[in-house]
């Protein structure tokens, strides 16, 4: 019996052995017989599949025999479904044909640099975003690009985060989606916490440093980022991903596509919910948003329709942690009324045009609408009457002058506008011209409401204590071109025409009466050059750009003492390169600016601080990063940039409250350190694969010291940083599922106790023989130790 059970035993697992069977083949280009590189090989009615490799061959085993159902797709090809039966003898080879259908890069190309731009960019798969894309916001996700530092006023990078690139901050940095602008019209920045998830629905993503190329949108002084949205995807499809971790932080994301009907006709949507406790006391997040697009692909023409929100409410942290609980109580939170909230929505609506006219000429053009409305709520303890252009309150023989308030402060905007360029392409490829544009209209209401009083006196619910509005216009055309004079050598132009018109009326929220128009006409030119041999790209180019003040230089200063514009002359000359598995840059930066306006101390004639214009200040620096695969289980990488961020001459200004009439004392410094400019930002990346569909990535990042202001002293500085990450992705191909992933974030692995953001001020009292100089540091702290776990199902 013993004998004929192993028998049996035998007999079965040798059965088992034959009916699973391995399949191979190769994928190539039909008309030029090239290999495909990470074509997508699925066996359909089995739930198996794999990838090309760098020869375009494939393997899935573990098949069951009979009937295969296979599919096989790749990017800007046809898809192709081929039927089998296994065992299959004999060589597999599958030939794909490029698409018929009009590809949709043309709708980001004109404001985007290519590889023979004479500029410093940097260019992001939506794979490398998705790596890190467990709930955190955009800038976190960005956090190991080239010369970027990234805070997060909650600590845990969910809510109101932000980033500076080259110590420019976010409005200083240009943002377009699909070419259309982001930038807040008035305050200049992006609120990243308006776009929850945002990342989930990118499909790549370039960096500008410095000037860049003309495009959209307010003025790059520091950078640009230019998105574009998920592109076509030919075969149907569903997505979840769902992430949970520290401080009770949740993602769930459900993604879905029709996949390519008749051949023409395509519709994607997804639908995402994040919440977070933050790691600051009551610092929570709750953030909604959904995206929908709906496209048109013949074979000369794209049309789409995105349509994309996102809702927050968050607790406000903005206060910061005042240096006296720096050591002990690193999540102290100012705020403790109940609804401190921030609430706000922002819907936005994208028509897109691309076409192809005759076999030189590619077009595009965009309608795009965008309404904003919220507040923030705020508690506000004995506010004096006044404030809020109120009578006193008489209570029998009592005059009351100060009162408890709840308030909200209001937004409620539109922005809207149509951007279009027409792109030539000469025959021999040396000429590439672009002539683009766009007009665009901010209408903006902003008031203040009281929603209660302690003691009320004669106000009424939602009475409104300021009222003002604001229109702008603007408006750019540019035309660039390219020309290959010799082969790899190419010159590069780019002329940029601007104009502003801004309009504002009404009470400010100090009282002041707002009334005035000011308009700006801005000539941005840009000169280039660069050579391409071997692998080497070589590049050297002069930008100029203007820009006009923010809203808050014009109501926080008298208007007839509005700053002057910002002007920045830049320099930027490198070398782009890839060499077998070797890929690097290396480039030099200088970055001058002519009345660059900042923070002074300087007070109006209501006590409001305002910013000023400095003559003369600069960035100049080296950023150098390479990536190099010492084998198929090793990749190494890194980037490193060093600057030098200075003000010739800075002029501060100290309240002085030693003496019973208030003044402010001054003073001048000389080649100062420009605030929040570290001259040392540094970032590392190992990874290991120890066997297939196993990624294990460590990840450093080293920030130097930071001034709070720009005073270059020890005393009102940021301490330098060094934090380190882990991050694990496994990856399977499951019967049921296209594909499984599990990821796993390990942030600050070290329990680094750091800030990379924060503010400043400093005053006179008096003291014992002189006045006393006191300085209040508030520090936005970083969290320790703390994860994110990750796991996405695609069917």
């Amino acid at each position: 019996m013993k004998k004929v059970l192993l028998g049996l035993a035998f007999c079965l697992a040798s059965i088992s052995s034959w009916a699973q069977q391995s399949l191979s083949g190769k994928v190539l280009d039909s008309s030029t017989g090239e290999a495909l590189i990470g074509a997508s090989v699925w066996a359909e009615n089995q739930g198996k599949g794999g990838v090309t490799d760098e020869k375009g061959i494939f393997t899935i085993s573990k098949l069951q025999t009979g009937t295969l159902e296979l599919r096989v797709s790749y990017i800007g090809y046809s898809t192709v479904k081929q039927t089998l039966e296994l065992p299959h003898s004999g060589e597999l080879t599958i030939k794909l044909h490029p698409t018929d259908l009009m590809t949709e890069e043309f709708i980001v190309s004109a404001t985007r640099a290519s590889q023979s731009t004479p500029t410093t960019f940097q260019e992001i798969s939506k794979e490398e975003l998705g790596k890190r894309n467990l709930g955190q916001d955009m800038p976190i996700l960005l956090n190991f690009t080239p010369s970027v530092v990234t805070f997060s006023d909650a600590g845990a990078g969910i809510g109101y985060t932000g980033m500076r690139i080259r110590g420019s901050d976010q409005s200083r940095i240009n943002v377009t989606v699909n070419g259309i602008p982001m930038n807040d019209s008035e305050s200049h920045g992006v609120f990243w916490v308006n776009m929850p998830d945002f990342a989930s629905s990118v499909d790549n993503l370039q960096i500008q440093r410095g000037v860049g190329t003309s495009t959209n949108g307010a003025a790059t002084f520091g950078a640009s980022l230019n998105f574009q949205t998920d592109t076509r995807n030919d075969d149907a499809y569903a997505q979840i991903d769902n992430s949970a971790g520290s401080f009770n932080s949740f993602k769930h994301t459900i993604k879905v596509g029709s996949g390519l009907l008749n051949n023409r006709f395509a519709v994607d949507a997804r639908l995402s919910k994040i919440t977070s406790d933050g790691y600051v006391d009551r610092a929570s997040s709750d953030l909604s948003s959904y995206f929908v697009s709906a496209g048109y692909f013949g074979e000369n023409q794209v049309l789409k329709l995105n349509v994309f929100s996102g809702k927050e409410k968050t607790y406000q942290s903005w206060y910061g942690l005042p240096e006296s609980k720096l050591e002990d109580d690193r999540t102290y939170n100012y705020y403790t009324y109940d609804n401190e909230t921030d609430n706000y929505k922002q819907d936005h609506y994208q028509l897109i045009y691309a076409g192809k006219v005759g076999t030189n000429w590619k077009v595009n053009a965009a309608l795009h609408y965008t309404y904003g409305r919220g507040y923030y709520e705020q508690y506000r303890e004995d506010d004096p009457y006044s404030d809020y252009r109120l009578p006193d309150v008489t209570i029998g023989d009592s005059i009351i002058t100060n009162t408890d308030i709840i308030r909200r402060l209001w937004l409620d905007n539109d922005f809207f506008g149509g951007v279009a360029s027409l792109n030539y392409i000469s025959n021999n490829g040396r000429w590439d011209v672009v002539l683009g544009g766009g007009v665009n209209r901010y209408d903006g209401d902003h008031f203040g409401e009281i929603i209660w009083a302690r003691i009320a006196g004669d106000t009424e619910i939602r009475d409104h204590y300021y009222d003002n509005t604001a229109v702008k216009d603007d408006r750019n055309i540019y035309l660039k071109a390219t020309r290959e004079v010799l082969e790899g050598l190419s010159l590069y132009g780019d002329l940029q025409l601007r104009s502003i018109d801004y309009t504002f009326s009404g009470i400010n929220e100090d009282g002041r009466i707002l009334d005035d128009e000011q308009k700006y006409n801005f000539f941005n030119p840009k000169v280039g050059i660069s050579y391409e041999k071997s692998g080497r790209v070589w590049y050297a180019s002069y930008a100029v750009a203007n820009r006009e003040p923010k809203r808050a230089d014009f109501t926080d200063n008298e208007i007839t003492e509005i700053p002057k514009p910002e002007r920045l002359n830049n320099i930027e000359a490198g070398l782009r390169a890839q060499s077998g598995s070797f890929t690097y840059n290396a480039n030099f930066y200088l970055m001058d600016y002519k009345d660059q306006l900042i923070p002074t101390g300087q007070i109006n004639n209501v006590g409001a601080y305002i910013r000023e214009n400095v003559a003369d200040s600069y960035r100049a620096g080296i950023e150098l990063d390479a990536a190099y695969q010492l084998s198929k289980a090793w990749t190494f990488g890194g980037n490193l940039a060093l600057s030098q961020n200075k003000i010739k001459e800075f002029t501060e200004y100290v309240d002085d409250y030693s003496t019973p009439e208030f003044t402010q004392d001054s003073f001048t410094y000389t080649d100062t350190d420009i605030a929040l400019s570290p001259n040392v930002v540094a970032s590392a990346m190992i990874e290991f694969m120890p066997v297939k569909n196993l990624s294990i990535n460590w990840l450093s990042k080293y920030v130097g010291k930071q001034y709070l202001d720009n005073s270059s002293s020890d005393s009102r500085s940021l301490d330098a940083f060094f934090t380190n990450d882990i991050r694990i992705s496994y990856s399977v191909q499951p019967r049921f599922f296209k594909s499984l992933e599990l990821n796993l974030l390990v942030n600050n692995i070290f329990n680094e106790m750091y800030e990379p953001n924060g503010y400043t001020f400093s005053y006179f009292v008096p003291g014992e023989s002189e006045k006393e100089l006191v300085t209040e540091n508030y520090y936005y702290p970083m969290a320790g130790t703390n994860f994110m776990l990750g796991l996405s199902l695609r069917f």
